[in-house]
């Protein structure tokens, strides 16, 4: 099992969601973050004033899913979540140890 962490723009949710929805993608967690990668904030103008904004607002989007969808899932978040522009964002996958649905006890892919 992985878990796939993407962080993206926060226009781009929808679009995510939507892409990865065919791929039967049953859940996702969905948070509000801020950060900064190459492009190091931006400078914004506010009443005439000029400010430096150095974390901008993000949005990370974890997965777990079965080794065998990792690809299909990254590519589609990969595909829908692109603009072209600079801080389009990350796609993380890492290896997950151990999965359990409280509810039920089900446990590792079962509990996907």
């Amino acid at each position: 099992m992985k878990l796939i962490m993407a962080v993206v723009k926060p226009f781009k949710l929808d679009d995510v969601r939507e892409a990865l929805t065919p791929l039967g993608i049953q859940g996702m967690t969905v948070s509000e973050v801020k950060g900064f990668g190459r492009q190091k904030g931006q400078a914004e103008i506010y009443r005439g004033a000029e400010y430096m904004v150095n974390f901008l607002p993000k949005v990370k989007i974890e997965v777990a899913a079965n080794d065998d969808m990792v690809e299909s899932i990254v590519e589609a978040i990969e595909r829908s979540a692109h603009t072209g522009k600079i801080g389009d964002g990350k796609i993380f996958v890492c290896d997950l140890e151990r999965a359990v649905r409280i509810r039920t006890g089900e446990t590792d892919t079962e509990a996907l």
